[in-house]
């Protein structure tokens, strides 16, 4: 019996990745310097360097309450509220984080890291409009804010304009060569456009600086299995569940290639573990999706 793989086509599932919390703004978490105008009171700065202190401690709460202390005492104390925000974002409290990022820009109109954060933030609260000018404010101010046009790159994506959302990554990976998400996006765009052999070299790049990026390892093997290479789908899709072994895509995936290669049992033992992840994580399409090809490996196994 031939398989059909029409209804659950493997770039699918990128897309489903595309719309899951991998599209998340980077934050830099670059500390101002510290050296301020002799206006500025000293038992605020003693509050920053305690709050700075208490995040490399981890003790975050402690670093809220100081930072908080510091903008009491100077409102106008840029450092203190952008630490702020990093701090609240840290915590989850994304509205709140995105305030502080605001009064960090009010307090220093130059302060590049903090509107390139606070677009960040509005990007995260799905907020594009926003978060596109802000994140143009902090380029204009720095364009070598390699962190910046990532997020660019997110919006652009999101946007579905997949040129401009390529020339953001490109421009990231220039300025921040040790981060692989640029390279995976730009994978990811490069796919949107079905240039697909661009597409495996930006994933590989990703791959090349971060070896366990399951995501990159599952793109790899999603192209290769469309490409009817299934040995080495197979391959990918094993060093994807290596990488994160809750990685639920890496599992459905290699799934498809057990049907192809009519090892059902395999099948029905890596759809019944991709179906139970996705359960865990609520994610109810890619359940059913799961379901009805276990359903139709136990089947063939009979």
């Amino acid at each position: 019996m031939q398989l059909s793989l029409i209804k659950y086509p493997v770039l699918g599932i990128i897309s489903l990745f595309l719309l899951g919390v991998n599209i998340k703004p980077v934050f830099s978490t670059s500390h101002p310097n510290v050296m301020l105008a002799q206006s500025t009171s000293q038992a605020a700065i003693n509050y920053l360097n305690q709050g700075l202190q208490a995040i490399q401690s981890g003790r975050l709460e402690d670093a809220i309450t100081a930072f908080r202390q510091a903008i009491k005492l100077d409102p106008q104390l840029a450092a203190a509220h952008y630490n702020l925000g990093l701090a609240l974002r840290q915590s989850g409290k994304l509205q709140l984080a995105a305030d502080a990022f605001y009064q960090a820009t009010q307090a220093d109109s130059q302060f590049a890291l903090a509107f390139a954060n606070l677009g960040g933030a509005l990007l995260e609260g799905n907020n594009l409009k926003l978060a596109k000018d802000y994140l143009n404010q902090a380029l204009q101010l720095n364009p070598n804010l390699g962190f910046a046009h990532y997020n660019m790159g997110l919006v652009r994506q999101q946007e579905k304009n997949w040129k401009e959302a390529i020339a953001s990554f490109q421009k990231a990976r220039t300025y921040s060569q040790n981060a692989p998400e640029p390279s995976y996006h730009l994978g990811i765009s490069y796919l949107q456009q079905g240039k697909i052999d661009e597409a495996k070299v930006a994933f590989n790049q990703a791959i090349k600086i971060n070896p366990k990026y399951a995501e990159a390892h599952y793109n790899i093997g999603s192209i290769l299995f469309n490409q009817g290479k299934l040995n080495e789908a197979l391959s990918a899709f094993r060093k994807s569940a290596a990488a994160n072994a809750n990685y639920a895509n890496s599992y459905y995936g290699a799934g498809l290639v057990f049907m192809q290669l009519k090892q059902y049992k395999e099948a029905v033992q890596v759809f019944q573990y991709a179906r139970d992840l996705y359960n865990i994580q609520s994610n109810l399409q890619w359940v059913k999706n799961s379901q009805q090809l276990l359903q139709q490996a136990q089947k063939l196994n009979k």
